[in-house]
């Protein structure tokens, strides 16, 4: 296929979750920029900007499908991906959705490039429990991530014979953290499990600090702040020194070593310069873009079960290793990596575990044979 391709870009680039819509962005463009210098398919991307607001998703959403716009990488919430999917779903169109995401769902109109709680949540409890305890506290935003992932967290604790300390929930751009650490401060509990999102998220990790510094029994090699969709491209926004320490769980990490993420990092400094670090969330709307464009043109069009059939047929090289996408679920497998918050604000890999399937209900249904944790640390 010669005709110029649309594809769709939906970030909010603004708002509460700006810095990670602004890395994604950057990283879907710059799989189309690689794209230009490889093939003679011209690739158009057009972009729309929700500015957080979870009904203009809706507009941008119809309004790069009215654009021609069959394939939309995009959302960073999954209130947004919800939001759009009945639209999507209705004019038979393909959302190529990049971030860790809460589980229980799986469409067919959906690529599901980020991780779910097979592949972030369960194996960081396997590290964290033996570790620190089964008396968590747990804290998120107050929508569907927060809810989903505290829930499976709550199950986890009660099967180990362990106890949940404390649960409690804030809005997204609400900064008033003060209560919960004071309850947090009471409780003592073993770590703390942040679903937090943007600036209640930052806030929380620098009260946590200010805790920390008055007792050290919540100092992050104590009691520590663990995440699963903290990013570096975040790290900048909250105060110097106060994360450091803290934990993450993410399929990619700037800082992890192997061939395939060298080879993508020296191609990034190539086009941005080398103080550029790379988020997961720039590394996985890359890899949806690529995925997408690739997946179109060997297709021959933009078709989505033709499209999805060419995805399936074999593994894909990405800066997470070879890549497979799932055809029962259109869920990615994925590796996991335990990072820990550095002085440099970026991520020194303490724990890894190879590529695993993804199991979207939790069904063990595509459990294989599980591969235990490499510590590095």
């Amino acid at each position: 296929m010669n005709d110029i391709l649309k594809i769709g870009i939906l970030y909010s680039t603004t708002g509460p979750y700006g810095s990670m819509g602004r890395d994604a962005r950057a990283g879907a463009e710059f799989a189309i920029a690689e794209f230009a210098t490889e093939s003679r398919q011209p690739v158009e991307p057009v972009f729309f900007d929700p500015q957080a607001d979870l009904a203009a998703y809706l507009e941008g959403a119809r309004h790069l499908l009215r654009a021609g716009c069959r394939h939309i990488v995009g959302t960073i919430t999954s209130a947004a991906r919800k939001e759009v999917i009945p639209l999507i779903e209705k004019h038979d169109g393909l959302l190529w959705y990049m971030c860790p995401y809460e589980g229980f769902e799986a469409n067919e109109n959906v690529i599901y490039v980020g991780g779910c709680p097979n592949q972030h949540l369960l194996p960081l409890f396997q590290h964290l429990t033996p570790r620190y305890g089964k008396r968590p506290y747990l804290v998120g935003a107050n929508y569907v991530w927060g809810w989903e992932m505290n829930r499976l967290a709550r199950e986890l604790t009660i099967n180990a014979g362990g106890e949940i300390l404390g649960e409690r929930y804030l809005p997204l751009e609400e900064t008033a953290v003060e209560r919960i650490i004071a309850d947090i401060e009471q409780r003592r509990p073993s770590f703390i499990l942040n679903n937090l999102i943007g600036p209640s998220s930052y806030a929380f990790h620098e009260a946590i600090r200010r805790l920390a510094d008055r007792d050290g029994r919540f100092r992050p090699e104590a009691c520590p702040v663990v995440s699963c969709d903290l990013m570096e491209c975040e790290l900048d926004d909250i105060a110097p020194g106060a994360a450091i320490g803290q934990l993450c769980a993410a399929s990619y990490f700037d800082s992890v070593s192997t061939p395939e993420n060298a080879d993508f990092k020296q191609r990034v400094a190539a086009h941005f310069g080398t103080a550029r670090r790379i988020s997961s969330v720039f590394a996985s709307s890359y890899t949806a873009m690529r995925l997408c464009v690739h997946a179109i043109v060997a297709a021959g069009g933009d078709e989505p079960s033709a499209v999805r059939r060419q995805l399936y047929s074999k593994d894909w090289a990405t800066p997470f290793g070879a890549l497979s996408i799932d055809s029962e679920t259109n869920h990615a497998a994925l590796p996991f990596h335990l990072g820990r918050i550095n002085a440099r604000n970026g991520f020194d890999v303490i724990a890894s575990r190879p590529p695993v399937a993804a199991d979207p209900y939790l069904t063990g249904r595509k459990k294989v044979a599980s591969p235990r944790l490499r510590v590095v640390s």
